[in-house]
């Protein structure tokens, strides 16, 4: 039996990059996944595409996890599909490096509104469908949640809150039996990565440098761990921080 069978899962921002993994590799895991996405439905279709092409079960639902009426409507649409939650996997998140002459209030707000009060909302929606077996509760943080990066003071402090959510909620929920754990990567090569200009930098080269394993991650790296948090496998693992940088340190 795969380790996920017979669960249902919320993947929030999978129509690409490690969101998307998450979602095919939790369908390969027999979980039934709910596939959000804020604005690239193309995106989101085909990582139904593939979940389903191996016998998978998965839907895509729009919905922007920084507006609570979408966060509402996503779950709305989880309870219709398939009658509950098990696995919520907290990825939608941005980011923007900037000095500390340019941050503006805007540019605190449109990261703190989706990195983390939306995280929150969008916990808030899940706790209500998951039953009383419990489940588990994922968020996508950062590496720079504890090593802070230069230039990235408002990105790095919403991945510090974040990390401190999972310990707060895990004692929170935890009576719920409903775990929460955050998954902290390192640089991941992913389309936003190459959007930004960091692909092939001299920043991802420093990076390689000085990581043990000698590489950036990729998508896959981060997806294999997740499967492991929302399996019963970690059925005793709950207020923890995973970091997964190929022992990397700022």
């Amino acid at each position: 039996m795969s380790k996920l069978t017979g669960k249902v899962a919320v993947v929030t921002g999978a129509s690409k990059g490690i969101g998307a993994s998450i979602a095919e590799h939790f369908g390969a895991a027999g979980a039934s996944v709910v596939v959000n996405y804020s604005s690239s439905k193309a995106g989101a279709d085909a990582v139904v595409a593939k979940i389903t092409a191996k016998g998978g079960k998965a839907i895509a639902v729009q919905g922007d996890v920084s507006k609570p009426e979408d966060i509402a409507r996503l779950f709305a649409e989880t309870k219709k599909a398939y009658g509950k939650l098990d696995i919520l996997v907290n990825n939608a998140g941005i980011y923007d490096f900037k000095p500390l002459g340019e941050i503006t209030s805007e540019h605190f707000h449109k990261q703190f509104n989706l990195n983390v009060l939306g995280l929150l909302l969008t916990t808030q929606e899940a706790v209500k469908l998951i039953g009383p077996e419990g489940g588990s509760i994922i968020n996508i943080s950062s590496l720079v949640g504890q090593m802070p990066a230069p230039t990235g003071s408002v990105y790095s402090a919403t991945k510090a809150a974040v990390d401190s959510l999972a310990v707060s909620l895990s004692q929170e929920l935890g009576p719920k039996k409903i775990r929460v754990n955050s998954l902290n990567p390192g640089m991941v090569e992913t389309e936003g990565l190459h959007a930004v200009g960091f692909a092939g930098s001299d920043f991802q080269k420093h990076t390689e440098a000085t990581t043990p394993l000698g590489r950036i991650a990729q998508p896959e790296d981060i997806a294999t761990a997740a499967v492991f948090f929302a399996s019963d496998d970690a059925g005793w693992v709950t207020g923890q921080t995973l970091m997964l940088a190929g022992g990397k340190r700022m």
